[in-house]
């Protein structure tokens, strides 16, 4: 079969994405993964890109048996105290979701952010934060080089991408889905009993 360079800027994603995996803390997926347990309710959110992986994993919580809500739908009720609210933003500082995050802190409930910079407006109110490191690995070959520093947004004229975060992002949120799946003995009949029936 006959090689294109599309395939070969999906299997550098892939290893750049394989990379990123080995960076993430363990110990922060297991605290985020505590918080959506304890939580009476899920609230996701994200701006752009990040919003749509949002809307994603919580579809998927929902297949779980899980109460989710994405922010701004019309039918997402009142946040509640023990309610969990887990955003998705890179830079961690995107002011409308910086001001809704606040807002649900004061409200009393308790705020996740999967993001790649901690030290953030968001992250710095943050119960628990998951960091997805965004620095680029030193790459011997220039040609590579060049085409990791296109993914990650580093020259303008590559606009389709921009950055990875949100490609991992997605593949975290899945994965963390199949580790809840797990832990509550859900298995793949039950998710499909939930899954939208009158499209």
């Amino acid at each position: 079969m006959e090689e294109h360079p599309v395939q070969d800027m999906m299997r550098l994603m892939a290893s750049k994405v394989r990379a990123i995996a080995n960076g993430i803390s363990g110990e922060e997926v297991e605290g985020l993964i505590r918080e959506i347990l304890n939580a009476k309710r899920v609230y996701v959110m994200g701006a752009g890109r990040s919003g749509l992986v949002a809307r994603a994993f919580a579809m998927r919580l929902m297949h779980l048996g899980l109460t989710s809500y994405v922010v701004g739908e019309t039918v997402t009720p009142a946040l509640n105290q023990g309610d969990l609210v887990v955003v998705f933003s890179g830079s961690g500082e995107t002011k409308t979701v910086a001001d809704i995050a606040e807002s649900a802190k004061n409200i009393g409930g308790r705020l996740c952010l999967i993001t790649s910079r901690r030290d953030s407006r968001i992250g710095r109110i943050a119960d628990c934060c998951v960091v997805i490191e965004s620095h680029r690995d030193e790459i011997g070959d220039e040609s590579a080089e060049f085409e990791i520093r296109q993914m990650m947004g580093k020259h303008k004229s590559f606009a389709p991408l921009g950055t990875l975060f949100e490609t991992a992002s997605v593949i975290l949120a899945d994965a963390i889905i199949s580790r809840l799946m797990e832990i509550k003995e859900v298995n793949v009949e039950m998710l499909r009993g939930r899954h939208v029936n009158i499209e």
